[in-house]
C-alpha cells in the first residue's frame, strides 16, 4: 500500500498551502482562497506547488490586466521556499522556523505498526522535497528509513513512474496478475490519475485508487463542498473513498487483499 503524504499523512493547509498562498500574493497583490486552489488542483496537472503558484499569478496578471512582471520560477521557488521552510531546507531541521511547524499529523506510528503486523507493504510517493517528506516520516512519526519517492526522484504525478518503481520495489513477485492488490492513497485528481495511468502501463496488476478529501474540507461548515470534492474525486476514477486514511485500520486484512 502507497500513500500520498500532503493531505493525507500530514495536514498542509497552514504550510505548504500557506506558503503558496502568501507567495502569489508577493508577486501579484491577490492571495487565492482554499477554493481557488482546490479548483486548479482539480485539473489534475497541478501537482508541483511551485508551478501552481506560478500558474495562479500569471492567471490573475491576465484576468486583470495588470502591469506586472510574471516572476521566473527561480524567484518562486526561493520565496516559497523561505515561507514554507524559514531556512536553508539543507541544513538542520531544529533551525527551520517557516511554515513547516503549523503542520499537523493526520496519523500516527501505531498505524504503520498495525499495517506490519496485517503483513501489508508501505511506502509513499510524493510531490514534495525530499527533506520536508522525511522531516515529517522520519522526525516527527519516527519511521525508521521509511520507503519513499519524493520530489526529484521520478516524473511528477500523474506520471506513474514513482508509483511504479516502488511499487516494483516492495512487491515480492513482479507487478502483474500473480501479484497481490497495490493501493494507493492520495487526496488530489493527480493521484487518481496516477493508479489509472499505472493501470495502463501494467494492465495485468490490479491497482486501486483509494481517495481521502483533504483535512480542510472536513469542517463541518464544509461538508457541501467536501461531498462535492469527493464525487469529483470518484468520477476521476478513485475506487473507493475514505473519512481518513485512518479508516484502513477498520478494513480485514483479507478482505482487503481480496478487493
Amino acid at each position: 500500500m502507497l500513500f500520498d503524504i500532503d493531505g493525507v499523512i500530514r495536514s498542509v493547509e497552514n504550510s505548504y498551502r500557506l506558503s503558496l498562498k502568501k507567495t502569489v500574493y508577493k508577486f501579484c497583490g491577490w492571495e487565492p482562497n482554499y477554493r481557488d486552489i482546490d479548483n486548479a488542483k482539480n485539473e489534475g496537472i497541478w501537482n508541483n506547488d511551485w508551478d501552481l503558484s506560478l500558474e495562479l499569478i500569471k492567471r490573475h496578471i491576465k484576468s486583470k490586466n495588470l502591469k506586472v512582471t510574471t516572476p521566473q520560477r527561480e524567484d518562486i521557488i526561493r520565496c516559497f521556499e523561505d515561507f514554507y521552510f524559514g531556512g536553508n531546507p539543507n541544513t538542520d531541521s531544529n533551525d527551520w522556523t517557516g511554515f513547516i511547524r503549523n503542520e499537523e499529523l493526520l496519523v500516527e506510528k501505531e498505524f504503520f505498526t498495525l499495517l506490519n503486523v496485517n503483513r501489508i507493504s508501505w511506502g509513499f510517493v510524493s510531490g514534495a522535497e525530499s527533506a520536508s517528506a522525511k522531516f515529517v516520516l522520519e522526525k516527527r512519526l519516527k519511521l525508521e528509513s521509511p520507503p519513499l519517492i519524493a520530489m526529484g526522484d521520478a516524473p511528477d504525478k500523474p506520471d506513474p513512474q514513482g508509483f511504479l518503481y516502488l511499487a516494483s520495489k516492495l512487491s515480492k513477485s513482479s507487478l502483474g496478475n500473480k501479484n497481490v492488490p497495490i493501493a494507493y492513497v492520495g487526496d488530489t485528481i493527480a493521484d487518481v490519475k496516477t493508479v489509472i495511468n499505472a493501470r495502463k502501463e501494467i494492465p495485468s496488476q490490479k491497482f486501486i485508487s483509494i481517495g481521502v478529501a483533504p483535512p480542510h474540507l472536513h469542517l463541518t461548515s464544509r461538508l457541501r463542498e467536501r461531498n462535492l470534492y469527493e464525487s469529483i474525486l470518484k468520477e476521476a476514477g478513485a475506487d473507493f473513498i475514505l473519512n481518513s486514511v485512518n479508516d484502513l485500520k477498520n478494513i480485514d486484512h483479507y478482505l482487503f487483499r481480496k478487493m
